[in-house]
């Protein structure tokens, strides 16, 4: 059996720390890592250092990455205990259809694969780049695309702001499976607006999250789950999906959730994922349906001052097409330990969520 230790986190804003330059450097300790913040890029570093050795993960998805692979191959290489493969997926995309200016993201996702342990083969992983035609499905799937999101018979233009890192693992055994790694649109409205305009942002912003989880759904999912290449092959889809369980106001009026969507339907239960996370409540809780606490980050009311709000937009999923259990021990990392404990707030915005993942060699 090929077992590891899996973490995902959006570590806020990596490319931050970096000088931004070809070769991939840090900015120096003493730097500030931009005009918002109020520690200094080593103080950042030494919080990142005891936050992946407490997630002690053998594959780490990151979210809100660095904008380069030399840069988060040099952020494990210093940082993390252990040596690592890395790999960022950097985005590009036109601004509109038909349009020639292209916005590029600055919080790419990424993968690290720890290697100095036995667990992976050599080479630990196989990545299928998103920007590459030759990538297949990846590709094609987060491609600027149509959607009629109203169902107004008229179709509107949406684009990946981030696409995919999406690869495939093998095991030091020879079992294998493909993880993709995910940072999907923000629903968050941070400051205070005139309420019309308010509620048109909160429609605008689910709207695209909806049509991105749609679009990962249909054009990547389920072909997945049904192509004879890849339907047997487990598949764990992960991130910061900036969604939860549950509709809000503006997803009543949209009829959809967009974690939801993507996990799949009841009409089609061979191709809905499970929720490591969710799957780790007691049965009380799963029965009630009760997700108080899961949540993986939180913030502050753009209103009332002192208010703050829990959300679960944080997930690990996984395909139902491996024996049950083969992702379990799901987690939210909330303390990073240390003497005083180190809150995962003093490092990041976002807690990490974790689970050992297990998938059976192929039969000889």
């Amino acid at each position: 059996m090929g077992t590891m230790r899996m973490a995902v986190w959006n570590m806020e804003w990596l490319n931050r720390l970096f000088t931004g330059g070809d070769d991939g450097r840090f900015k120096p300790d003493d730097a500030t890592p931009d005009s918002r913040s109020r520690v200094t890029v080593g103080e950042r570093k030494a919080g990142l250092v005891q936050g992946l050795a407490a997630l002690d993960a053998d594959l780490v998805v990151v979210v809100e990455g660095p904008n380069a692979t030399a840069e988060l191959q040099l952020l494990f290489d210093e940082l993390a205990p252990g040596t690592w493969t890395c790999f960022a997926q950097r985005s590009l995309s036109p601004n509109g259809p038909g349009r020639a200016d292209v916005f590029s993201s600055a919080q790419c996702v990424g993968l690290a694969v720890r290697t100095d342990r036995g667990t992976f083969a050599d080479p630990p992983m196989r990545v299928f780049d998103a920007m590459d035609p030759g990538s297949g499905a990846v590709h094609a799937a987060s491609e600027p695309f149509f959607h009629d999101t109203g169902a107004d018979k008229v179709p509107e233009w949406y684009r990946f702001e981030r696409r995919p890192a999406y690869a495939e693992l093998t095991f030091a055994d020879g079992a294998a499976c493909r993880v993709m790694g995910l940072h999907l649109k923000s629903k968050g409205i941070f400051s205070a607006y005139e309420w019309s305009r308010w509620w048109a942002m909160a429609d605008a912003n689910r709207e695209r999250l909806l049509a991105q989880c749609r679009r990962l759904r249909e054009a990547f999912l389920d072909p997945y789950l049904r192509a004879a290449e890849t339907a047997a092959i487990p598949l764990i889809v992960c991130g910061d999906i900036n969604d939860g369980p549950g509709f809000d106001t503006s997803e009543m009026r949209l009829k959809a959730s967009g974690i939801e969507t993507l996990m799949g339907t009841v009409w089609k239960p061979d191709l809905a994922l499970g929720n490591a996370i969710f799957d780790r409540l007691d049965a009380d809780d799963r029965d009630r349906l009760n997700f108080e606490e899961l949540s993986t980050t939180s913030f502050a009311d753009p209103i009332f001052d002192g208010t703050y709000h829990r959300v679960w937009i944080d997930h690990i999923l996984y395909t139902r097409n491996a024996p049950p259990g083969w992702v379990s021990e799901g987690e939210i990392v909330r303390d990073f330990g240390g003497d005083p404990v180190l809150r995962y707030w003093e490092v990041s915005d976002h807690a990490p969520v974790a689970a050992t993942v297990t998938v059976a060699p192929p039969v000889a």
